[in-house]
């Protein structure tokens, strides 16, 4: 990466999109809190498990020692797989959601003016659901009139079906702010505490 276009990157995480960033840090306070119920249930479903199968342990006295770990261990990871999709599931939805008309209408203009401090308009690039795009070309024909004027294009993007991509044209930097990329990042933040919560429910069962 040449010099010019690192100092573009960094004066870019240092100026711009503040805007895009209180929006991702709400879109991941509300999962957060809405996975903190699923969190619940599912330590109380995890403990009563663990209990069924030491039920299971009992009734399986011929089984060898090793076979019946083994078991346990396997509804566990069943159990954690499915509280995984659950909460990859929530995340992709609600972020989705969060990522409405009247979002996009904000942080789009915000986040093209953020760029054109030290990119020319001309060569950036923003890429939206057609679905977005139709609802919002009036908004952006007058929020971003001379963006466009210059040279900058607004294009539909089949495989964005939430959210947003801003780039310059030949791929060099970008930002992803799509439904898909910011769903991923939250999904990375919160699994980890689910494999801490099969931990804790694993303890608290013996």
């Amino acid at each position: 990466m040449d010099v010019q276009l690192q100092e573009l990157i960094d004066k870019i995480k240092k100026d711009g999109v503040t805007a895009a960033e209180k929006e991702a840090a709400k879109i991941i306070a509300d999962a957060e809190k809405k996975a903190e119920t699923i969190k619940k249930n599912a330590e109380d479903q995890a403990a009563q498990i663990i209990k069924d199968a030491k039920a299971e342990t009992k009734r399986m006295e011929k089984a060898s020692d090793e076979a019946i770990i083994q078991a346990g261990r396997n509804m566990l990871l069943s159990f954690k797989d499915s509280i995984v999709a659950e909460l990859d599931g929530l995340i992709k939805d609600e972020t989705g959601k969060a990522l409405s008309k009247d979002v996009l209408g904000k942080i789009i203009p915000e986040t093209v003016k953020a760029w054109v401090k030290d990119t020319d308009a001309s060569e950036l690039s923003v890429l939206l659901s057609e679905k977005d795009l139709k609802a919002l070309e009036s908004t952006f024909k007058t929020k971003l009139k001379a963006e466009i004027k210059k040279g900058m294009e607004i294009k539909p993007d089949k495989t964005i079906a939430a959210g947003f991509r801003i780039g310059v044209k030949n791929g060099a930097a970008f930002y992803d702010y799509s439904a898909d990329a910011l769903a991923e990042m939250f999904a990375a933040y919160l699994n980890p505490k689910v494999a801490d919560l099969m931990k804790i429910a694993a303890k608290d069962a013996q």
